[in-house]
Formats: structure tokens, sequence, C-alpha cells
């Protein structure tokens, strides 16, 4: 059993040494034993080159594989300086998704160069077939290795076939029953296959309840459908119910840490994917927005405080208060935005509409009021000097919680209702927002109170 690898910086010192020596040898004694993950790992640590060098005396398989698992910005950069001949060697030793992935990251002209030097005319075709389908599609995410087999083919010439098949799939999911026209029947149980007559028809031991997709189904909806039946492969169908393709549980998996990473960084306020080890330029244009808009949002409740500057002035104790306030109304309002952009994310909203989603936060957030507001009350009754203050805080601590989880509920349903991203609702768009309001109710409740007390 091969063991975990971890990086170190003597390991990175020791291949740095052999690779300037030009020491092949010793380089691939470094790395033959390493999963193509750790030695896309390694190849972060290194530059442009010295990646190269490591590369081109790699197993085909193992290079093929470590193409995979590099992140898309440094394939892209990595490929640039490799010959479209070693591109196409190396493509050779992919299944067909992954190599319309890594192919489809070329323009027009670099894709057709590199096919051109794939010998395998079948698995070209596969990739160019793959190349047609939007990435962000179960057509996208599908490959064409699978294992089929015909309803009208007997036992014996079904065992048969499936030993010619299983040269070109890596792993057998599910064996899949088409028809003469090659439309999805269902699937062969194995069990089934082994303990029956070899005269018997496939078609009288056909498992008909079956899960398809359509090949235009969008990526988000097929990991949804994998996770809610578990399963570890899915087939593809195109509109007259015919089998295209399939897609596995390592592709899904993808989807859905890119769709986390992508939903972390929208509530975080970074407009864009980013690593930690792109440039300062790519990382400063990915965040600099939403700073604008906190920016303009502080200049607001700047204004703010600026229309009711005569108050603040005569009751100045009422400026301890406002951190309490703004920090309140922020995360209040991204728990709630939190929890209706993952209920989205997992559909599992149920069937309460807009109205009676907003009706139960009404209800939690009067219950949350009502403990915090009151807490406050007792604090400020037996250390502040000022009933009205006293008053007046409470008030805006529960008018500010009501809003707050208010608006984090219904801005995120009404995106997704306009089919822009909920989670573009969260992070520092709810913050700002709330923010602004909880220091308006606030400075017109003490306006109001102070008057009266």
């Amino acid at each position: 059993m091969a063991m975990q690898f971890e990086l170190t910086k003597e390991y990175i010192d020791q291949l740095r040494d052999h690779i300037e020596k030009s020491n092949e040898v010793e380089v691939f004694q470094l790395v033959k034993d390493l999963h193509p993950a750790d030695i896309a790992e390694i190849y972060d640590e290194l530059d442009i080159d010295e990646a190269r060098f490591v590369h081109v005396i790699l197993d085909n398989e193992v290079a093929a594989e470590v193409l995979v698992e590099l992140e898309e910005d440094d394939r892209e950069r990595f490929l640039k300086i490799l010959p479209s001949e070693d591109i196409a060697r190396f493509i050779n030793n992919l299944d067909s998704d992954d190599a319309a992935d890594v192919i489809g990251e070329f323009s027009e002209e670099k894709q057709e160069e590199v096919l051109s030097h794939i010998n395998d005319l079948e698995q070209a075709g596969d990739i160019v077939d793959l190349l047609h389908y939007d990435e962000d599609s179960a057509g996208g995410l599908m490959a064409k290795e699978l294992m089929t087999v015909n309803e009208n083919w007997n036992i014996m010439t079904c065992i048969k076939e499936m030993r010619k098949q299983a040269e070109d799939v890596d792993e057998i999911y599910y064996v899949y029953v088409v028809d003469d026209n090659n439309v999805l029947k269902g699937t062969l149980s194995l069990k089934k296959l082994l303990l029956s007559a070899s005269s018997k028809k496939i078609a009288n031991i056909i498992n008909t309840d079956t899960i398809s997709v359509k090949a235009d189904t969008p990526s988000e909806e097929v990991a949804n459908i994998m996770d809610k039946y578990g399963l570890v492969a899915l087939p593809v169908v195109d509109a007259l119910n015919r089998l295209v393709g399939r897609i596995t549980i390592d592709d899904v998996v993808d989807v859905i840490r890119e769709e986390a990473e992508r939903d972390y960084q929208l509530v975080s306020g970074i407009t864009q994917d980013v690593e930690s080890t792109d440039s300062a330029w790519v990382l400063t244009r990915a965040r600099i927005p939403w700073l604008f808009i906190g920016l303009f949002g502080g200049i607001i409740a700047a204004l703010v405080m600026g229309v009711y500057e005569v108050d603040l002035g005569i009751n100045p104790k009422m400026a301890f208060f406002i951190p309490l306030i703004a920090a309140m109304g922020g995360n209040v309002g991204v728990q709630s935005s939190s929890i209706i952009v993952q209920a989205l994310a997992n559909n599992s909203m149920g069937f309460e509409g807009i109205g009676r989603k907003l009706l139960k936060e009404l209800g939690v957030a009067s219950i949350n009021g009502i403990i915090l507001s009151t807490v406050i009350f007792i604090y400020n009754y037996f250390f502040s000097d000022s009933f009205a203050l006293t008053l007046t805080v409470s008030a805006a601590l529960f008018s500010v919680i009501v809003f707050a989880s208010m608006f984090g509920t219904f801005i995120p349903m009404f995106l997704n209702k306009m089919k822009i991203d909920p989670a573009l609702a969260t992070g520092p768009f709810i913050t700002t927002v709330n923010d602004i309001m909880g220091l308006f109710l606030y400075l017109m409740l003490a306006r109001a109170f102070f008057s009266i007390f």
C-alpha cells in the first residue's frame, strides 16, 4: 500500500538539485511511486521549465493523470510550452471526459492540431463530440467509455461482448442495456447475469428502474440527483433517450467542490475564482468590487449620522451602542441569508413560498429580538443613567434583528426567482445594507424617545 506523501522543502530542494544537473534517473526515482495528485502538487513549487523536465520523463499514463490533477490556470500555462505531439501522446491515455476538459481549454486552431496527432480515431471522435457540449452540463461532464449490452443478446453473447469492452473501461459501475437503436432500457445486475442460464435473453433479467439525465441537464442538477439517490454513476441520454455517455462520481465531486468554492468566495466578497498563489493584481481585481460597495455603504452611513449630528451631540452616550447595533444587524442578516442560500443549493426549500418563509422568519426574528433586547434592556437599566437611552437601544436592537432577518431571507429568494446566483445576497451585501438600516433605525428611534423622556 502506498504511503501518503508529505511535501517538504527538503524534498523540493533535492528534486531541484537533480533537475539542475539533468539527472533524469534520480528525478524519476523521486517521483515514480507518487500519486498523480502529489506530482501536481510538486509542480506548484517548481518553475515551468523544472515541471516540464519532470513531466517528460514520466510514464505516459501517469503524465496524463497529472495534467488532469493540475488547476486549470496552471495546466493552461504548462501546456503552452509542450508541443502538440506530446500533448496528444498524453491525451491518448485519458478517458474521453478528461481529455475533452484538457483540450477544451485550447483555441480552436490548437484543438485541431492536437486532435490531428491522436492515433486512436475513435477516441478523437469521442473528444470532438464532447467538446460540443456546454462544460456546465451533463454532456460536458460525461465520458463515452461505458459498458453496454443489447437486450436481444443471450447471456453467453453478453459475457463475450463485456470482456471485449472491459479493455477500454477503467471502472465498471453499471452495465447498461440498450435496444437495437441504442435507446436506454435499463441496467443489468451482475448477480442475475451469473445466476441465469446461458441461453436466457438479457431482456428477461433487465432492471428497468434506471435514473438517467438528458445531455443538457445543468451540472448542479446532476450533482443533486446523484447525491439524492446515492449513485456512483449516472447514464446520459439524448432527446430520443439514446445512451450517449455516463457521469461518474469523481466528476460530480469536482462540481460540488467548485460550486462550494465559488459560493464561499461570493459570500466573502470575492467576485471571481482565485487562488492564494495568484498575482497581486489578479487578487486585487477579484476583491476590490465588493470593497467599493463597502466603501459606498460607509459613506451612506456617515451621511445618516450627519443627519442626526445634533442628537449625537446632545446625547453622546448614544455613540457607544452604534457598533453593537451594526454588528447585530450584520450577523443576523448573514445567518438568515446563509440558511436560505444553503436550502436553495440543496433543493431543500420544500413547498413553502416566499410569503410563508418570511412569516416563519418573522417568528424566529421576533423570539430572538425579544430575548436579546430584554438582555440589553436589563443591562442598561442598571448601568445607564438615561431611561431614554435604555429604551432606545432595546427598541432599536429588536427592530434591527427583525429587519435584518426579513431582508436576509427575502433577498436570496428574490435573486433565485430572477435566475441570479443567490450566494450574491450573503456576505458584504447583506452586511452593508443592514449596517445602514440599523444605524438609521437606531438614530430615528433615539430622536423619538429622547423627545418624549
